[in-house]
């Protein structure tokens, strides 16, 4: 019957009042186990936030990352309205620093109820971090303007990898909005392989002169084939 109160007055915090027990009663608690019990009161709150901790689930992962996303836009000048479709991918390397975004798949396409028929108006890799510009003098030279690239490597479905150079950004319609130097033009005939294959890989470099490896898992892209005559 005296236990209790020997136990209580054990955990009891500094200064708090506790029962008067009994000097009889103290002897029946061997020292041993008072030490144990001592010992194990400040591992309870350890344990329950450790249990905690290991019972969160981990996030799955958002359908729309396996799917070309679809919303409806109007163009700078708000004269038509055209659809984009956005498909997340994934980075193979690190970058020097942490991104805004994932890297992305964007193009933009004009359905044919807003013109004379369905058409591709941009293709953009997104790539989340400022690139390596190269300036290159166009074939027929006007005035001091050399034209943006951006060196590329890419490689389908585990086939032999192309190198190219790419228009830097896009300041094109339907944005209006100048390059912002972290994304690349995609050319018609690239966009129609990728929206074939299963799994592209797009190697870029960075300012710094760092190489960033890119994924892209393809969807059907049935629809995209449609509304943008590809």
């Amino acid at each position: 019957m005296n236990a209790p109160a020997v136990a209580a007055s054990a955990i009891a915090p500094p200064g708090a009042p506790t029962e008067a027990v009994p000097l009889r009663a103290r002897a029946r608690l061997p020292e041993h186990e008072a030490m144990r019990l001592t010992l194990a009161l400040p591992l309870v709150p350890l344990a329950l936030i450790s249990g905690a901790f290991a019972q969160s689930p981990s996030p799955s992962p958002s359908p729309s990352d396996h799917e070309w996303r679809q919303s409806q836009l109007r163009d700078a000048a708000d004269t038509y309205t055209f659809t984009r479709f956005v498909l997340a991918g994934r980075y193979l390397t690190a970058l020097p620093r942490q991104a805004a975004d994932r890297p992305a798949l964007r193009l933009d396409c004009i359905a044919p109820s807003e013109a004379h028929r369905s058409k591709l108006l941009a293709a953009d890799l997104l790539v989340g971090t400022p690139l390596k510009i190269l300036y290159v003098e166009p074939e027929e030279i006007r005035g001091t303007n050399y034209f943006p690239k951006v060196a590329v490597s890419y490689a389908m479905d585990g086939s032999g990898v192309e190198e190219h150079r790419w228009a830097a950004g896009t300041d094109r319609v339907p944005t209006g909005k100048p390059s912002d130097k972290t994304s690349v033009t995609i050319p018609a005939d690239v966009l129609k392989k990728m929206l074939d294959a299963h799994a592209v890989v797009i190697s870029v470099d960075t300012t710094q002169g760092v190489p960033v490896k890119l994924q892209f898992d393809i969807p059907d892209s049935a629809s995209i084939r449609a509304s943008c005559d590809m």
